[in-house]
């Protein structure tokens, strides 16, 4: 009886604490609506024609994005504004290209919206100046069914990417939304690759071009990474650079248990489409345990955390010798630097190269970082 309490007021707990989080968060969604209401209701009162004759413009608080958008159809320039606002981003709205490309010069936006048949300056002319001018924004065309070819032509000249009028809320949310999406990917690909040094206070970071590096943790030319357990045995797995570039894997091959290997020779291996790609030992000793959830679940290699990615654990048997080949603390961070330099080059090349390059890519990789 005490026991059906117990589980009665657990659920109890459980379902009153879930109507409470639902409850708080639509009465701040709801907030935030009436907030960027008033936003837009203020935005169109004010006088900018300082800046542009036509200009109006809404500002939001925390914006998901700035966007300046170009029509010379007031009544599509009204429903980005009423539709955009309420999403979350803040937005000025002008009715010529000329305008729109002094506000350019003057103010940080993420995207310009253009119409793509307009008076005096069109759609493919503001393309070409925006992204001559302020080649950090981002271009998207809006078009008609009769004019998609020409709205295709733009993207030659920079332009990210078109949408159909005319359109619904939704679809033109979720179209924002998704192009937010791909120019923060955009933005992440073209930074350069950092090195962050984990410690107990400091998380680990999930991004694609951040490689963690445990502190205490020793890492092996090759990009496999020992940690030296308090019974003396050995963890052994691949590191965050060399998970993270490969990225995808579909199948792992692990060393059999008690299994005697030698510094240099082949330890595990990761499958990636029919591409494989072999670890040599880091170390030398005896396996005496093997993550059998890589081989079952061999995708989760690549979203796992940095210690989550071991392969097996090694009972060492010339362990003080071969630690001085390893790297450690100060010396580890500053080779993965030149790592990452090499590495950057090694991908503009293979960006110059086109597809047939991109194909050969992973197999460049595994030669020129992982072979060693």
């Amino acid at each position: 009886m005490v026991l059906l309490i117990v589980v009665v007021t657990i659920i109890v707990f459980i379902l009153v604490d879930f109507a409470l989080r639902v409850f708080f968060q639509r009465k701040n969604e709801s907030r935030l609506k009436k907030e960027r209401e008033q936003a837009l209701d203020i935005g169109l009162k004010l006088d900018f024609s300082e800046e542009a004759k036509t200009l109006k413009r809404v500002e939001v608080k925390e914006p998901k994005a700035r966007i300046l958008a170009v029509d010379d159809e007031a009544i599509i320039l009204d429903s980005f504004r009423k539709i955009l606002v309420v999403a979350g981003y803040s937005i000025d709205t002008v009715e010529k290209g000329k305008e729109a490309l002094g506000l350019i010069l003057k103010r940080d936006y993420d995207f310009v919206f253009t119409d793509l048949k307009m008076p005096e300056m069109d759609g493919l002319e503001v393309t070409k100046a925006v992204k001559h001018l302020r080649p950090d924004i981002d271009v998207i065309v809006i078009t008609g069914y009769a004019s998609i070819d020409t709205a295709v032509e733009t993207m030659k000249f920079g332009a990210m990417d078109y949408v159909q009028k005319p359109f619904t809320e939704d679809e033109l949310i979720n179209f924002f939304n998704k192009a937010l999406i791909k120019r923060r990917d955009r933005i992440e690909r073209q930074m350069k690759p950092t090195v962050r040094l984990i410690t107990p206070s400091t998380k680990e970071s999930g991004s694609q071009h951040e490689f963690n590096v445990p502190a205490g943790i020793f890492v092996a030319q090759n990009h496999s990474w020992v940690n030296i357990e308090m019974n003396g045995g050995a963890r052994v797995g691949i590191d965050d650079f060399a998970r993270k570039i490969i990225n995808k894997v579909d199948a792992v091959e692990l060393p059999k248990q008690n299994k005697e290997v030698k510094k240099g020779e082949p330890l595990f291996s990761i499958q990636q489409n029919s591409r494989t790609i072999s670890f040599c030992s880091p170390i030398s000793g005896k396996v005496t345990l093997v993550n059998a959830e890589h081989t079952e679940h061999p995708e989760l290699i690549a979203v796992n955390p940095f210690e989550l990615s071991w392969m097996c654990c090694i009972e060492p048997s010339n362990l003080s010798e071969e630690l001085r080949s390893l790297k450690i603390g100060a010396d580890s961070i500053n080779w993965y630097k030149g790592e990452i330099t090499k590495y950057t080059e090694m991908r503009k090349a293979g960006e110059a190269g086109g597809a047939q390059a991109d194909e050969k890519f992973l197999e460049e990789f595994a030669k020129a970082f992982l072979a060693k």
